[in-house]
């Protein structure tokens, strides 16, 4: 049984930046292995998400490695073993590379990740939102992993794009990536935007709108000084100021500004969770930090949600 529990001394948030939460701080045995949550963990997170009026997950890459889809700063993350990975995700530079984009496309078309499927972690966060103890999903993935596990799309946040995605870089039209790949595989090797020109959306342009946009396409997602779309960064500021439980779900906390929604739930009083593998940068300003498997930890969490909803209730609440 891992995640061996070591209590730290309790120590107030005065004593942590000036926040307030006379929480203990926890801590699993770092020498321990990665596997199974340990029961208290459960019964401290279930508490937490059952007595919560907004309960939010941010959810990093941590939480998709259990499907196959590496992460990027672990120890087997792709830019830990090659770091120049992350040059080719500047939008400035593949707008300006030719021979970039074709490979990006080759590589898009052929990639395994479009195989990838949700994971037990991914089922959990649906469940927990289907039990209506977790409200908000806030993530950094790119894998519409979340939707195809049932969460629920209203009260989701995809801070970083989706892969499943296609962006124009001159006019935004947005288009599925599978309709983008099937002229790749056809032969287009660096496929155009083909909206109407001053639409942003290909369906709304009228058969007669004349000249096509011709603009450069890549994935819908968040590249390397890129800005992140206004709207979902300002949905997810909002919701993290009213939430009293944030729990941070397999990030490295390291990319901003999804890593500062920590710091301001702390400033807003909510009570932190943070579970990764490795340590964080705001580890200090949870109430809990695990470092099991988080999928593990949202399966259990979410199992001993639905048996107490079955018990109080006499009946179901969950089917999953």
């Amino acid at each position: 049984m891992l995640d061996r529990l070591v209590e730290l001394d309790e120590r107030t948030w005065d004593d942590m930046n000036g926040y307030s939460n006379s929480s203990p701080v926890c801590a699993a045995d770092p020498g321990a292995p990665l596997d199974e949550p340990h029961a208290t963990t459960v019964q401290v997170l279930s508490a937490r998400l059952s007595s919560a009026g907004c309960a939010v997950l941010l959810s990093g890459a941590g939480l998709s490695t259990e499907s196959g889809i590496p992460d990027y700063r672990g120890p087997n993350g792709t830019w830990t073993r090659q770091p120049r990975a992350q040059w080719p995700l500047s939008n400035a530079v593949y707008e300006q590379e030719p021979e970039l984009r074709r490979a990006s496309w080759q590589r898009r078309l052929h990639s395994p990740l479009w195989a990838a499927v949700p994971n037990r972690g991914h089922f959990a966060v649906g469940r927990l939102q289907r039990l209506d103890v977790l409200h908000w999903v806030v993530t950094q993935n790119v894998d519409e992993l979340h939707q195809r596990a049932g969460s629920r799309p209203d009260r989701l946040i995809e801070l970083h794009g989706s892969m499943r995605r296609v962006r124009c870089l001159s006019c935004g039209a947005r288009t599925p990536m599978p309709e983008v790949l099937a002229r790749v595989a056809a032969g287009d090797a660096d496929p155009r935007c083909t909206s109407a020109a001053g639409y942003h959306e290909p369906a709304a342009a009228p058969a007669c709108s004349g000249q096509l946009c011709g603009g450069v396409l890549q994935s819908d997602t968040v590249g390397f000084g890129e800005a992140l779309d206004a709207h979902a960064l300002e949905t997810a500021l909002s919701v993290v100021r009213r939430a009293d439980v944030l729990i941070v779900a397999g990030s490295s906390l390291t990319v901003h500004p999804a890593a500062s929604l920590v710091p301001l739930a702390a400033q807003h009083g909510a009570w932190v969770a943070i579970c990764n593998n490795q340590p964080t940068p705001y580890d200090r300003l949870a109430s809990l930090v695990v470092r099991s498997s988080v999928s593990a930890l949202l399966t259990a969490v979410a199992d001993a949600l639905a048996t107490t909803a079955i018990d109080s209730a006499g009946w179901p609440v969950d089917c999953a």
